[in-house]
């Protein structure tokens, strides 16, 4: 638990499900003396006066950044660099600036330029997340025991990441820190390629002309309805995550074609030794993961189901 603010005034450029988890987990564990937001639509912004869980909110990114000792972009990937340029007249000296996006040497490319000597940029990614976004979406537990990856460029002061690092463990995450470029490598085989499959999967079931769409939706079995819930993330925040992480995720890519490939190759030929040997291999990640609390051993992930009850 927090012993007091980490932040005298904290300011959230953008407030869907990051911005407001973090907002409401900031608040519940007292780490800013004052939380102030912004968004792009005057519906949003109202919305978010209506659920009162911030201090202000306000109309323009430079009104949100006065004198603030921490501003997180909680914005797509692709306009960190214009919002950059448009507030970078108006930081507080000594303020720590970061983000949340999931592509962080892009993030550092567009936004470093832009920030006055003075203040201290730690890009961040906290690995967390769901399917829904906007205003009423986020939540404070979202980021317990979840991954969040500081990414500071060369030169950064050693105190700001430190700072950084605090405020995300007091928001439950455990903090990781590695330079962009390794960052969005791990991210591409981790977390973007697996949307992309997604969308892909997905997409070619919508296009399949033997199955109707009311059948994959109807008897869609586990496999296929866990990749609708990923296929379901934001596109637009999707998008800008291809296009600014292409060269990480073409390269990973490369590599999941030629696995496919062998996989291909075993199936034709009726290589069940190969096909068992990698689902071997395979099943053993899962545990991993389960073993390490990054989700759930409950039988069908934990889901309810109803009971069933005799006639």
């Amino acid at each position: 638990m927090s012993t007091g603010p980490i932040f005298d005034r904290v300011a959230l450029i953008g407030f869907g499900l990051i911005g407001g988890s973090i907002a409401r987990a900031a608040r519940l564990q007292g780490l800013a003396g004052e939380i102030i937001t912004t968004a792009r639509s005057a519906k949003t912004r109202e919305r978010v006066m209506e659920l009162g869980i911030v201090d202000r909110v306000v109309e323009t990114n430079v009104e949100a950044v006065q004198d603030a000792d921490l501003v997180i972009l909680c914005i797509p990937v692709g306009a960190c660099g214009p919002v950059a340029a448009e507030i970078t007249g108006h930081l507080k000296p000594g303020a720590i600036i970061s983000d949340v996006g999931s592509v962080k040497a892009s993030v550092v490319k567009d936004m470093a330029p832009h920030l006055p000597a003075g203040v201290h940029f730690v890009p961040a990614h906290p690995v967390a997340g769901t399917e829904n976004s906007g205003p009423d979406s986020g939540f404070a537990e979202l980021f317990i025991n979840r991954w969040c990856i500081l990414t500071p460029p060369e030169g950064t002061e050693a105190k700001a990441t430190e700072k950084l690092r605090a405020f995300w463990t007091a928001l439950g995450a455990k903090v990781e820190v590695m330079t962009p470029e390794h960052h969005d490598l791990v991210l591409a085989i981790t977390s973007h390629l697996p949307h992309l499959i997604a969308y892909t999967i997905v997409g070619t079931a919508d296009e399949l002309a033997q199955v109707t769409s009311s059948e994959v939706i109807k008897f869609s079995a586990g496999g296929f309805r866990d990749f609708t819930r990923i296929a379901a993330s934001d596109p637009t925040m999707w998008r800008d995550i291809f296009l600014a992480n292409k060269d990480a995720v073409l390269e990973m890519l490369g590599t999941f074609n030629e696995d496919l490939s062998k996989l291909t190759r075993a199936i034709r030929r009726g290589d069940g030794e190969a096909l068992l040997e990698h689902f071997t291999r395979t099943r053993a990640i899962r545990r991993g993961i389960v073993e390490i609390g990054q989700d759930s051993a409950a039988p069908d992930f934990g889901r309810p189901h109803q009971q069933l009850t005799k006639k």
